[in-house]
């Protein structure tokens, strides 16, 4: 299947919902995207409104998607402004996520390299994301270029007696 990925998509009440959907579904299939396993619609959408306030095309905060070919939302990434000029150059890749079903077809690969041309086609200098450790996602994100840049051990908590490291990934757009 292939992709259509839409920049700044308008973010009305059916996208909204959508991606609060995809959250959910992926978190609970053990994704690292904010949350810990089981969470519910209902207290995703809290982070998710926070994190559509800063939205908006042209602006610092930009939401890239991913669909099918028959039209459902299947990935999506926030690009994030750290709103402090001297960063300006980069950009902090949020909320990377792949439906659960679409794991394994290219899907996450293809997503980063939407996000990289883009990136390139506005003139950054880098991107950066972070992730959570003992889920292999470090070698994931290797593949698609970037580097580990630093890591706080046992910074997410998932679970009592359950500490995970929060590893900082790099990719070098010059």
């Amino acid at each position: 299947m292939a992709l259509t990925f839409t920049l700044d998509p308008k973010l009305d009440p059916d996208l909204r919902t959508e991606i609060v959907r995809l959250w959910t579904d992926v978190t609970n299939a053990g994704g690292a995207v904010g949350f810990v396993a089981p969470v519910t619609e209902d207290e995703v959408w809290d982070t998710a409104e926070r994190q559509f306030t800063g939205v908006a095309p042209d602006g610092p905060d930009r939401l890239l998607v991913a669909h099918d070919d028959t039209g459902r939302l299947v990935g999506l990434l926030f690009f994030e402004s750290m709103r402090f000029g001297p960063m300006e150059h980069w950009r902090m890749l949020k909320r990377v996520m792949v439906h659960p079903d679409c794991q394994g077809r290219g899907y996450g690969a293809g997503l980063l390299a939407e996000a990289e041309r883009t990136a390139r086609e506005w003139g950054l200098a880098a991107l950066r994301l972070t992730a959570r450790g003992g889920l292999g996602l470090e070698d994931f994100y290797a593949r698609s270029g970037y580097r580990e840049v630093g890591r706080v051990p046992a910074a997410i908590r998932v679970a009592p007696g359950d500490d995970r490291d929060d590893i900082t990934m790099w990719l070098d757009l010059r």
